[in-house]
């Protein structure tokens, strides 16, 4: 440990380096309580783009929203915190959980406002396709329900014809 500034690991900002790109910085906070103080911010964001890094994933805590959002940086926090407090990595480049979801090194990993999912990579290049085809169905299912011609009867038929989404091969969070 250096005991200097939280951000100053080279060795792990040279694993950062070493991933696939582009990357997505995925870090578990570890304490009882998690989202004390924010591991990152515009500081991690701006060094995290420069090595190619498009968002951070986080249990813990996130903090300078305005300056990390005008940069284009994602982020996925469970909070949001105004210090940094004394942040500092213990491990990295093992598996981690983040709101139950198991994440290693390597996993495709898909977020938005509504939460993260990992996505298999053996499915991966299916997923556009298929997310087309749901976008479709609901676009037509949302149409008829804003028609005239909308009953329960009629939706019912829809349904049943419908291929669902139930089954999905992802894990979500």
């Amino acid at each position: 440990m250096t005991h200097r500034c939280y951000y100053d690991r080279m060795d792990w900002w040279n694993y950062v380096a070493s991933l696939p790109k582009p990357t997505v910085m995925v870090l578990q906070d570890a304490d009882r309580k998690p989202g004390a103080g924010a591991f990152v911010g515009e500081i991690h964001a701006v060094i995290g783009r420069a090595l190619s890094c498009v968002g951070c994933v986080t249990n813990g805590a996130v903090r300078d929203l305005p300056a990390v959002k005008a940069m284009g940086f994602h982020l996925f926090a469970g909070y949001v915190s105004v210090s940094h407090s004394y942040a500092h990595i213990i491990d990295f480049g093992e598996p981690v959980e983040i709101g139950g979801l198991k994440i290693q090194s390597g996993d495709l990993i898909h977020g938005d406002r509504h939460g993260v999912l990992t996505i298999p990579l053996e499915i991966a290049r299916s997923v556009p396709a298929e997310a087309a085809k749901l976008i479709a169905d609901e676009q037509e299912l949302t149409e008829f329900c804003r028609s005239p011609e909308f009953s329960l009867e009629e939706l019912g038929e829809r349904m049943k014809k419908s291929p669902g989404n139930c089954d999905l091969p992802w894990k979500a969070r």
